[in-house]
């Protein structure tokens, strides 16, 4: 599985290199976390955009489901839920 973040530049959208570190925290995922799932990080973006939070959620929802779901996904999990 793969994911990639949409980035709004020049009134246009494109595919970026990674999740910035705000749309991490607002699913509730550190960065090693981030890096164990092979989600894409993008250190020098510093947007947060909806539609980006919402494919990390449905992305970690789809890894929790899936058999083959990492260790950590316990984890994950949780904080997915604590956060809503």
């Amino acid at each position: 599985m793969e994911i990639h973040a949409l980035v709004k530049r020049k009134r246009r959208i494109r595919v970026g290199k990674g999740f910035s570190r705000g749309e991490l925290r607002a699913v509730n995922l550190s960065i090693k976390e981030a890096l164990k799932l092979k989600i894409p990080i993008d250190p020098r973006r510093s947007t947060a955009h909806k539609e980006n939070i919402d494919a990390l959620k449905s992305f970690l929802a789809k890894i929790l489901k899936s058999k083959g779901s990492p260790k950590s996904a316990g984890k994950i999990d949780e904080k997915v839920e604590r956060k809503g």
